[in-house]
């Protein structure tokens, strides 16, 4: 499956040079693994294609909801394509998922719904089928399924470009400190199984002077993509005001100087994403040196 899935050139943010091993901890290790999700293709001895269905988290984020079932990934090695194959597999995987209990599929995993593949697709999190991969959108418009929610992915160059100049968030952090610590207080079980699984570390913002926490974000390791994009990079999720904040300046600062220590610590590359119809934060994003690098996209079966 590693073999297929570095054949199959996935885009700019498909993880790349990983082994067995990343597959057995990041999707075969989850408690919720069934392999009869997992669909393959093969010819002789071969494997030329794979789907995997799986499904979205309940309400409370304490287990699954079969209600929502997901093509979580779908390859067919290159020379293989044009065949039938890819059809095939997508009809198996949407039969599995309905005998399962889905009542709705999406093609695609959102970011907080994504059961596998967590720190190999997508970058900091799976967000959908990305548009660098050239062969998704046609394929599953092709085959009964229409764009749903759409996420902006957006990286800043540590290494080259000076800060951002703005006077209300130079005069915030002239005020403020970062603390860090371990990822929440107390993480829900969906939260632990996923990104539980990655390198993380929590920021916090703080005022100099003493005083709770305004704003916190958490940073994920991304070590699996080195190999494609030459660089060190760490993810930024969870990105929040402290309870009874509401300035948003404080996110701004936080990004700022959270980027500032990451390259002290000679990280090159760090990266966002957020759902499309955020333009605030989208704009704040862009206004913190970031740039748009990528768009991934979640289908939805029609009917």
């Amino acid at each position: 499956m590693v073999a297929l899935w570095h054949a199959c050139h996935l885009g700019r943010g498909a993880a790349a040079g990983f082994t067995t091993d990343a597959l057995e901890r990041l999707v075969f290790s989850q408690t919720y693994f069934d392999r009869e999700g997992l669909i393959f293709a093969v010819d002789g001895d071969r494997l030329v294609g794979a789907v995997h269905g799986g499904f979205g988290p309940n309400e409370s984020r304490s287990g699954l909801d079969y209600s929502h079932g997901l093509i979580c990934h779908l390859m067919v090695h290159p020379e293989f394509r044009h065949t039938g194959i890819g059809a095939e597999l997508l009809r198996r995987g949407e039969e599995y998922l309905y005998a399962k209990g889905a009542k709705r599929i999406q093609a695609g995993p959102a970011p907080e719904d994504a059961p596998f593949y967590v720190g190999l697709y997508g970058g900091t999190a799976p967000t959908g089928f990305l548009q660098s991969d050239p062969v998704a959108a046609k394929f599953f418009s092709t085959h009964g399924y229409h764009p749903g929610a759409k996420y902006l992915i957006y990286q800043r160059d540590l290494k080259s470009g000076r800060e951002p100049i703005n006077f209300r968030v130079t005069t915030i952090r002239r005020k403020m400190a970062l603390s860090l610590s371990e990822p929440l207080g107390a993480p829900n079980w969906w939260w632990v199984t996923r990104l539980g699984r990655l390198d993380t570390l929590r920021f916090g913002l703080v005022p100099k002077g003493g005083g709770p926490e305004v704003a916190h974000v958490t940073i994920v390791g991304l070590d699996l993509y080195i190999s494609c994009w030459h660089q060190r990079a760490i993810g930024l999720t969870d990105l929040s005001l402290a309870p009874g904040q509401t300035d948003p300046l404080y996110k701004q600062v936080l990004i700022s100087m959270v980027c500032q220590r990451l390259r002290d610590e000679l990280i090159t590359n760090v990266e966002i994403q957020c759902n499309e119809s955020n333009t605030a934060l989208s704009q704040m994003v862009l206004g913190t040196g970031f740039t748009l690098v990528d768009t991934g996209v979640v289908y939805d079966k029609n009917g």
